[in-house]
């Protein structure tokens, strides 16, 4: 009854809004607007201004991610608004990101369309450690509850990855860089088009001696190194300006040296990690009836496999082999109905095959213990409507509905609302949303032995922020703040039978505060800062009212990027993050404690020698701060590295 109730009321608003809508009055650009609002498509799945969303979305742009010069995509979201980010030990230690106070894996991570968030893990997280930067065009970071859109696992905000297009006559790049901890990186890519084929192909490869995951200051010396090898390709093909398709495949390979634990006696120099993972995409888009209805239909593949192993050493001895095989099928369907000028209809439906298996087997004094889920899968297939339009101009809103049925636990359902109004003469907008999302039991918490339970269901949460940013157009300058609130129910935890139930409940809000600069051809500011109270409201635990791990309560950055001449660029990025909790969880009992707040610098340019040859260097943590994101494992110091990119045409 409540949600039939919900639905004729979403009815009755939506068919009131639309058809209050008069004809467009188009407003007069006004000078420095487009420099100040960017095509985003993650927020409503159609091409919009960011100036006429009420979402809190950034975008990390082609030329911020070419100037930082950051090995890897997991650094370059570090200075980014309602944002945390943590990394067990060196370059491929795992990387995860929390927004605006969740866990790890209430992100939904999409790249060109692909699903990324791990079956095979139980808490469905995304691992940001094994994806370098290259072939990377646009990073868009959405906020707030998003499952109308995107269903499972978008409980706190989507991070949405577009990669690069080949375009213009065949052009090969080649880039080497090398640095500290005996780091090296190569890539290769060839790129361009053909008439109407694109083509990207890229190949990269990075390797370093690394530092002990566990940390130096607990006494550990060993070092734990990595290599990671990854090709992409990118085809597409345009029949006509009305529909073509596109080709998206990536593999990855990765070694990365691990160790047992951070803090004392962390060092365990047989501890491996090995990953292969492979994407693959299949898109075709096409214009019926002028334009008015628009269509994609797309099927994607992706399949992860991990394996962990190490021996017994001094201080463990135990000794342990583990695989992890993880896949996901989906096919997906959506369609836009352009019924007027800003006013879009959209409709979609998507099913998705998740499968998982697990081996994982144990030798130690006591005997060996061998733990087998053999493959195991769900299904969840999902509807949603959604109306995009606008009033005069001035008011812009988004509005959706969706319903996903799974296997276990049946149906869930979804609603967004994000309303937006526009004052051009001042230059202001207030804007709020308000919404739901979802996150399905892993097929992890489902189906294994031991702390399983198929009667799960799943996780949710609901959101809302409001807020207002100010744009001066003639300066290139906007500044906005935004109050965010999130409550999230039926967390999976476990019970004093050690099997996963619906038990936890948490409460994060916060406050974003953000600002770009625009203002001259020659340098561009981007100064956040975020304030977060993360807290567990589950009644029957022992941690109720008190902070949630590793999460900030406060945070900041500013970045600066400075064009000297036509030849010339220096970059300046500056991290602050607050004091957090977290808990030593190598000794019992565990004991709760204080990680103190820090400060990184860091610093990069380039200078281009001759057109086709560019040498670009990077300095980071300039200080040399000695810090720590998870308790007991180790962080780099200062560091720097220096390299050379030549472009053959």
């Amino acid at each position: 009854m409540e949600k039939l109730k919900f639905f004729f009321l979403f009815a009755v608003i939506i068919s009131t809004l639309s058809f209050a809508q008069e004809s467009s009055v188009q407003k007069a650009d006004t000078t420095g607007f487009y420099n100040l609002s960017d095509v985003v498509i993650s927020a409503t799945k159609t091409s919009t201004l960011t100036t006429e969303l009420a979402n809190s979305i950034s975008i990390i742009d082609s030329s911020e991610i070419a100037n930082k010069k950051k090995v890897s995509l997991f650094d370059l979201l570090k200075t980014e608004y309602g944002l945390s980010t943590l990394q067990f030990g060196p370059l491929g230690g795992l990387g995860t990101i929390s927004i605006r106070g969740s866990n790890a894996g209430h992100s939904l991570v999409l790249i060109d369309g692909v699903e990324m968030n791990l079956p095979s893990e139980s808490s469905n997280l995304y691992d940001f450690a094994n994806l370098p930067s290259e072939s990377i065009d646009k990073i868009e970071i959405l906020r707030g509850p998003q499952s109308t859109l995107y269903g499972s696992d978008a409980l706190a905000g989507v991070v949405n990855i577009v990669t690069k297009k080949g375009i213009g006559s065949p052009k090969l790049l080649l880039s080497a860089e090398a640095g500290t901890y005996d780091s090296y990186k190569g890539s290769a890519g060839l790129s361009g088009n053909f008439g109407n084929l694109n083509y990207l192909l890229s190949f990269s490869r990075t390797q370093s001696d690394g530092f002990s995951a566990a940390g130096k200051n607990y006494g550990n010396t060993e070092k734990d190194g990595y290599e990671g090898n990854q090709l992409f390709s990118r085809i597409g093909l345009d029949f006509n300006k009305n529909s073509g398709l596109n080709f998206y495949v990536r593999f990855t390979k990765a070694n990365t040296d691990l160790d047992q634990f951070g803090g004392e006696f962390g060092d365990d120099p047989t501890y491996k990690y090995n990953l292969e993972e492979f994407t693959g995409r299949a898109e075709g888009f096409f214009k019926l009836l002028n334009d008015f209805w628009e269509q994609k239909i797309g099927a994607s593949f992706y399949r992860n496999l991990r394996n962990y192993n190490y021996d017994s050493t001094l201080f463990n001895p135990l000794s342990s082999n583990s695989n992890y095989d993880g896949r996901k099928i989906k096919i997906d369907w959506q369609n836009k109905f352009h019924l007027s000028d800003g006013h879009i209809l959209s409709f979609g439906a998507e099913t998705e095959l998740e499968q998982a298996k697990i081996y994982f087997y144990s030798l130690s004094e006591f005997g060996s213990y061998e733990s087998i889920l053999p493959m195991s899968e769900t299904y969840t297939s999902g509807i949603y409507l959604q109306d995009q339009f606008n009033i005069e101009k001035r008011i812009f809103a988004t509005a959706g509905i969706r319903y996903d049925h799974h296997t276990k636990f049946g149906g869930a359902f979804t609603f967004r609302v994000a309303p937006a109004f526009i004052f051009w003469e001042s230059g202001t907008k207030i804007k709020a949303t308000i919404g739901s999302g979802f996150k399905a039991p892993s097929i992890v918490y489902l189906y294994d032995l031991f702390f399983g339970n198929e009667n799960l269901n799943p996780e949710t949460s609901i959101g809302f922020d409001v807020g207002v940013e100010q744009f001066i157009w003639s300066s290139g300058i906007s500044i906005g703040l935004n109050y965010f609130n999130n409550d999230f129910t039926d967390l999976i935890g476990l019970d004093e039978n050690f099997k996963s139930i619906n038990i936890d409940n948490a409460k994060t809000e916060g406050i974003e505060f953000f600002s770009k600069i625009h203002s001259f051809d020659f340098i561009s500011i981007k100064l956040n800062y975020t304030y977060t109270s993360a807290v567990d409201r589950s009644v029957s635990s022992l941690e109720f009212g008190r902070k949630l791990l590793r999460r900030p309560t406060h945070r900041a950055s500013f970045f600066a990027d400075y064009i000297i001449s036509d030849r010339a660029n220096i970059n300046f990025e500056l991290i602050y993050v607050g004091e957090k909790d977290d808990k030593n969880f190598s000794n019992f009992p565990v004991e709760r404690i204080k990680l103190n707040a820090y400060t990184l610098i860091n610093i990069a340019g380039h200078y281009k020698l001759f057109d086709f040859i560019k040498m670009f260097a990077r300095v980071e943590n300039i200080l040399d701060s000695e810090y720590e994101d998870v308790y007991g494992y180790g962080t780099p110091g200062l560091s720097a590295f220096a390299g050379l990119k030549l472009t053959i045409y």
